[in-house]
């Protein structure tokens, strides 16, 4: 990594799990995404990494991305990704698209209007 000051780039905090296989490794390690931008991410884990280490990380909603290891600091690490990502889209929810959703777990105050039930036609208990 260069050293060149990023801290400016907008970043996300946030709290997710994510899996990690280092360059060589077959072995899956679990960490804790802190934050994360288009350029990289702070990760938080068991797992020992030195800097410059590669590596790729399985992020929500987008899948394996590589990167390096760009500072450590005791549990937490840095990792800049070889190719920018879009953030927003492991922000959201798995399977977000509303299509896919069950009529019967919207609540009724997200349903369509035209979905709206007649009340004389609801069975009295």
């Amino acid at each position: 990594m260069s050293g060149v000051d990023t801290r400016h780039i907008p970043r996300d905090s946030l709290f997710l799990l994510a899996s990690l296989r280092l360059d060589g490794d077959a072995a899956e390690h679990r960490v804790k995404v802190r934050n994360l931008s288009a350029g990289g991410m702070m990760a938080e884990g068991d797992v020992r990494v030195e800097r410059g280490v590669r590596l790729s990380v399985d992020l929500r909603n987008i899948g394996w991305v590589g990167g390096t290891v760009a500072w450590v600091q005791d549990k937490r690490f840095g990792i800049a990704f070889s190719e920018e990502i879009d953030a927003s889209r492991v922000r959201a929810p798995v399977g977000s698209s509303d299509a896919d959703t069950p009529r019967f777990t919207k609540p009724a105050s997200i349903m369509p209007l035209h979905a709206a039930v007649d009340p004389s036609r609801l069975r009295k208990l």
